[in-house]
């Protein structure tokens, strides 16, 4: 289908990468992965013919066609939704026309036993059947089923697309993109702008896609659940496994394990064949045997171990000092943007030293309300920060408030203080900007080393609460694993706006979904999340819950009580935490006394922690017990 031969691309004298090979046939479904600045975009964008390598070849079957989801989208303003989506069809939308043109010869002609009338009979024909293989009689609906898959609501389809966000534009340029069947598809990023349920929604339309696609994405669950091929740029060469990323990741430890063996071994009878030549070569009878022995050490196929770019950023977020125990109190916040209401009467908590996720479709007020907290947006209601509170704040499209006629250096000094300024060499270190890469223009640098030096920005000032929205857009997958493990460590308050469940995953304890201009808090991380969001579809649980609506039940709680209702939910939960951990360390104990009886028993304190356990669970049971009652009775309420 489509076949790579020797692609080289340098920039200023420097490779991206250079001679390599490959081919993409169908059915391929390929994650292209690589650290930031590696030149994945740049491969699409030579794949899309959008650009040309400096070497090599790229053959394709002249009948191709390649779709490429760009990060820039230019859309031309009047249109709705629907219209702009049924641009995808443009032969479709060609015959339309022409169909139209005949219709209306044929209703301004009356000479009906003709050979012209005739003529033109067939020739509405051929268009009519042209415009039926086409699919002329059902894109419509194709249309409005991928606009729904990707979040749209009916009501969005007659909308023009400039009142739409960047992001919610960047849906129908997919939408696009997905109604062309073309045989190769090309996403860069394509989970950037998606929130959770229209991923996973992706997810299972690429899965059943005929054709080839190359995905450029570090959400690494949807690469798992996409693909089953996965191309590694690094260092400038390509490594290509049929497997997804996860896979692929433990085969090609496992294939650098066996070269590195390979190699020991090799090496040792190099030295061994070394040794022989400088012994040989003292004696005259045994010259010959010597320059053989030489020879044969020149025709060896050294063994190369692959290298690893393993180049990370150091990130830790210290707290500045330590705020109340409420850190963010709001009560009936609403927001409105003229006529469209995204928040209304909410009411809101957080606590110190929570790590809370704001979830929920993109336009439901996740950065809306992030903006209110940071004090960037005007609202009604009341919203109050607590003792000592100092917010750090990165937003979604933090990037693009960066000069581009700045070069990396004097962003940061712009940005620092009279008692950080010295560090800032250091501080830009950390973020992988070292040497003259702190020369470089903002404006050369790819999105994820945008990104990079955003978050280098942020540790310029002290926090004790910070508010993240979309921090991974653009970042590499190591820089995200980097992040994550500092926020995991972070013993401030976090609140994070993110589509990214691999991310959120075992990050958050509290989910907030945003919904209908409403809260709804689920007290777990974001699989839990998940979990509880699909069980709400069943019909049983719609039964129970046209059960609960009850006129006692509809009566809204005081603001007090849902105070205690949240604290006890919290209570519960790390109780829940505790149960689950102690009868895991039983279970571990148990399985030691099962296996290995003696020497597990020689243990002298062995049966005193055991018990210890033991009763420490049982007391967990009578707490939980007394909590979960104490629920019960203010729910019931």
């Amino acid at each position: 289908m489509l076949n790579i031969h020797n692609l080289s691309v340098s920039f200023q004298g420097e490779y991206l990468f250079e001679d390599i090979s490959f081919r993409l046939g169908n059915g391929d479904r390929i994650g292209l992965i690589g650290k930031n600045g590696a030149g994945k975009s740049t491969m699409l964008k030579i794949l899309s013919r959008d650009m040309e390598p400096d070497t090599g070849q790229i053959a394709t079957d002249k009948s191709l066609t390649i779709g490429f989801l760009r990060q820039d989208i230019d859309f031309v303003i009047g249109r709705t939704v629907l219209e702009e989506a049924y641009e995808a069809f443009s032969e479709i939308k060609a015959l339309e026309l022409k169909m139209d043109e005949i219709n209306f010869q044929l209703a301004e002609r009356t000479d009906y036993e003709s050979e012209g009338y005739h003529q033109i009979m067939v020739d509405l024909n051929d268009v009519q059947h042209q415009y039926e293989i086409l699919g002329g009689y059902n894109y419509q609906g194709t249309t409005e089923r991928i606009l729904q898959g990707l979040g749209f609501k009916r009501e969005d389809f007659n909308k023009q697309t400039d009142t739409f966000s960047g992001g919610w534009r960047m849906r129908i340029e997919l939408a696009k993109l997905l109604l062309q069947d073309n045989d190769v598809l090309l996403l860069d990023e394509p989970t950037n702008h998606l929130d959770i349920e229209s991923i996973i929604w992706l997810e299972g339309f690429l899965k059943g896609y005929s054709g080839a696609v190359v995905i450029v994405s570090h959400d690494k669950m949807f690469l798992d659940n996409v693909t089953n091929r996965t191309i590694e740029i690094s260092l400038g060469r390509i490594y290509d496994y049929n497997k997804p990323y996860s896979q692929y990741l433990v085969l090609r430890k496992e294939i650098q394990t066996q070269q590195l063996a390979t190699q020991k071994n090799q090496e040792k009878q190099i030295q061994q064949t070394e040794k022989l030549i400088e012994k040989f070569r003292a004696k005259a009878s045994k010259a010959s045997m010597a320059q053989s022995l030489i020879k044969k050490l020149d025709r060896i196929d050294r063994v190369e171990v692959d290298e690893d770019d393993n180049s990370v950023m150091t990130l830790n977020f210290p707290v500045s000092v330590v705020p109340g125990k409420v850190v963010v109190e709001g009560h009936k916040v609403s927001k409105s943007y003229d006529d469209l209401t995204v928040l209304s009467a909410v009411d809101l908590m957080i606590e110190r030293d929570t790590k809370t996720a704001f979830v929920g479709q993109n336009g439901q007020g996740k950065s809306t309300l992030a903006k209110i907290i940071v004090g960037e947006l005007s609202f009604d209601g009341d919203l109050k920060l607590g003792h000592n509170v100092q917010i750090g704040y990165f937003a979604q499209n933090q990037a693009e408030y960066l000069d581009g006629s700045k070069t990396v250096l004097d962003t940061m000094i712009d940005a620092a203080n009279e008692s950080n300024r010295s560090k800032v060499r250091d501080i830009l270190g950390a973020f992988l900007f070292r040497g003259d890469e702190v020369e470089k223009y903002v404006r050369v640098l790819s999105g994820g080393e945008r990104n990079r030096l955003a978050l280098a920005k942020l540790m310029l000032q002290p926090f004790n609460v910070l508010v993240m929205d979309e921090p991974t857009n653009h970042l590499d997958i190591k820089s995200k694993t980097v992040l994550k493990e500092a926020l995991k460590r972070f013993a401030g308050t976090l609140i994070l706006v993110s589509h990214d469940r691999d991310f959120l995953q075992g990050l958050t304890t509290t989910v907030l979904e945003f919904k209908d201009r409403k809260l709804k808090e689920y007290l777990g991380d974001i699989d839990f999340y998940l979990e509880e969001r699909n069980v709400e579809n069943l019909r049983e649980v719609e039964k129970r819950e046209v059960v609960k609506a009850t006129p006692k039940q509809t009566n809204k709680q005081s603001y007090e009580d849902q105070k205690k209702l949240k604290s006890l939910k919290n209570k519960l939960s790390n109780i829940e935490s505790k149960i689950n951990q102690f009868e895991k360390e039983i279970k571990a104990d148990d399985l030691k006394l099962a296996t290995n009886y003696d020497e597990t028993a020689a243990d002298p304190k062995f049966f005193d922690a055991y018990q210890g356990k033991k009763d420490k669970l049982e007391q967990l049971m009578i707490d939980w017990e007394a909590v979960q009652e104490e629920l019960d009775t203010i729910e019931a309420l």
